[in-house]
């Protein structure tokens, strides 16, 4: 990580302020990552590198000037604070209280950084799910296995006093394997993600991964064409907690809401949701891909309820939408890179655990469906419109799974299914996978969750039967 001279960040600040601005920032980023593809059992791409650059942010009012360079040079800094200082109208300039400084880490323990390990170690895992997926059945015809690694060091100093240093890695192994039969495809994935070290992968193996995506996709080989209708719908705990952060929590960022293109907008202290929904956005859940000990503009993150026993509570703020609506940044300002503004985002976004067994939910469907796995989908983020594809779904019947479905998408409004949720179970679980959220063509790492819970109707795009 490079070191900053105080005096001159002092300097680059100033200057940065000089035109009349009410906030300037430095933030300064280094990211060093390493990915591996294995496809067909062939290495198909290895990358490393290391991005590095300092981004400069001037704010005035609710307008904000940004320039960045990847040049360390004073000079360059200090062009880069003269870029941004347009956004303010020519004026006197401020001054930059005495430093409060701080420094961070991994809010849970790293053994083993991944950024040391042995390229060919790395390429080992990939190997050893390929052979463990094509071991688990004949009918595997086609495995893809992907893993990345990544480490980053940052500071954000700005003119009211605040300097930060942090440091922060990413893990991510995927396998894909696809099933073929009597001129049928079907695909099955899993997937080890989050903030750890290297050890994660010699407790959570890449062999597991291997077979549980190679029984998903034999699974679907199997299984019978979707029913289309109305239904009740019970969606695993973990990963279907994507349908509550794409339907529901864009619309609780706080910058929407200070526009008022929300749908939750002006909406505070009102029932939004059924009196069994309890929505949280935690940034400080262990190992979870969005938990860090500091957001992107050095906020401490922090649990943050937004809807509590169906009634809205509360927003994500950064540090610009809180000044704007006169509260205080949830540490939820987040960016891509040091390339980036940072913008109010989600970190771990999940439903809290309720108070049902989840035996007793599917026992209570006398004909509905099972989401076991949500995949791809498209989502409005504005009015909570979605379609998901559901990637492993079953088939309930009088109170018992039963066939396995395929074809199947989850079609709806995640407002409207808020309300319509009947049971939460108390088996709350936070995903582990490899979720990234887009914001206006910025990504950045995200975790969901939930308990298992009972939508009592939904819409289900299939066959209709």
């Amino acid at each position: 990580m490079k070191q900053f001279d105080e005096g001159d960040v002092r300097t680059i600040l100033t200057r940065a302020l000089s035109r009349g601005a009410e906030f300037a920032e430095l933030y300064y980023e280094r990211t060093a990552s390493t990915t591996v593809t294995l496809i067909e059992r062939s290495i198909k791409g290895i990358s490393s590198g290391v991005m590095e650059g300092v981004g400069i942010r001037v704010v005035r009012g609710d307008t904000t000037g940004y320039a960045y360079t990847d040049d360390f040079a004073l000079d360059r800094l200090i062009e880069a604070a003269d870029v941004a200082s347009y956004v303010a109208e020519r004026g006197g300039g401020g001054q930059i209280p005495v430093f409060s400084r701080s420094r961070t880490g991994p809010l849970a323990p790293i053994q083993e950084p991944a950024v040391s390990v042995d390229l060919a170690r790395k390429v080992e895992l990939l190997v050893t799910a390929d052979d463990a997926a094509r071991s688990t059945d004949a009918r595997i015809g086609e495995v893809q296995c992907a893993y990345g690694d990544a480490q980053r060091s940052m500071l954000v100093a700005n003119s009211e006093g605040r300097w930060v240093e942090n440091e922060d890695q990413l893990l991510r192994f995927s396998v894909t394997a696809l099933g073929l039969e009597d001129g049928r495809r079907e695909s099955g994935v899993d997937f080890i993600g989050g903030r750890y070290g290297f050890e994660e992968m010699l407790s959570h193996t890449p062999q597991d991964a291997g077979k549980r995506a190679a029984r998903q996709a034999i699974t679907k080989l199997g299984a019978r064409p979707a029913p289309a209708g109305q239904y009740p719908v019970i969606v695993d705990a973990g990963w279907g907690g994507v349908l509550v952060h794409e339907g529901v929590g864009h619309g609780l960022e706080g910058d929407f809401n200070r526009k008022g293109t929300s749908i939750y907008a002006g909406q505070l202290g009102q029932q939004v949701a059924s009196p069994l929904v309890t929505i949280v956005d935690d940034g400080m859940v262990p190992h979870a891909r969005g938990s860090l000990a500091v957001d992107d503009e050095g906020e401490p993150m922090q649990r943050t309820v937004l809807i509590k026993d169906g009634v809205l509570v509360g927003f994500l703020y950064d540090w610009l939408n809180a000044r704007l609506m006169k509260t205080a940044s949830t540490g939820s300002g987040r960016r891509e890179s040091y390339r980036h503004v940072p913008l109010p985002r989600m970190r771990n976004t999940f439903i809290d655990a309720g108070k049902d067994d989840p035996e007793d939910l599917i026992r209570s469907v006398k004909k509905g469906v099972k989401a076991q796995s949500l995949g791809g989908g498209q989502v409005d983020i504005v009015s909570g419109n979605f379609v998901f594809e559901i990637q492993e779904g079953y088939l309930i019947e009088d109170g018992r799974v039963t066939a396995p479905i395929r074809g199947a998408n989850l079609i709806g409004n995640g407002p409207e299914a808020m309300k319509k949720v009947a049971g939460v179970g108390r088996n709350l679980e936070i995903e582990r996978r490899v979720g990234s959220c887009g914001k206006e063509g910025q990504y950045v790492p995200v975790g969901v969750g939930q308990p298992t819970i009972l939508i009592s109707e939904m819409t289900i795009g299939g066959t209709q039967t």
